[in-house]
């Protein structure tokens, strides 16, 4: 298969490259791929502090994605790619969310502050 990109695929070593859309719709943050490329083609998605250029954009580990969806802004900083759109308990395996950790933060200043 000499058109095939080999970085793609359930075969591809886990510190590869993936398709931004194809990393997002692994990761549960879409419903579909479309939805993911859509997201990408709109604008909403930033990968390390710029807007991702398109959904065929690759993404690593160690990469920061910035998403703006219909209702939240989520930071998530991508850990490996995903081999297949499985479960919510693999697909969190993916990425670390950066966005919970400075929520948490609030909630502990606010419960101590109640204390």
């Amino acid at each position: 298969m000499a058109g095939r990109d080999p970085q793609e695929g359930p075969g591809a070593p886990a510190g590869e490259r993936q398709r931004l859309d194809k990393w997002l719709w692994f990761a549960r943050v879409v419903k579909t791929r479309a939805l993911a490329a859509k997201l990408v083609t709109a604008g909403h998605v930033r990968l390390n502090g710029a807007r991702a250029a398109g959904p065929d954009k690759p993404v690593r580990p160690g990469d920061v994605l910035t998403i703006a969806l219909e209702r939240q802004v989520r930071v998530l900083k991508v850990v490996a790619p995903g081999a297949r759109r499985g479960p919510y308990e693999e697909a969190r395996h993916l990425y670390q969310d950066l966005g919970a950790c400075a929520d948490s933060r609030g909630a502990d200043t606010s419960h101590d502050a109640q204390a």
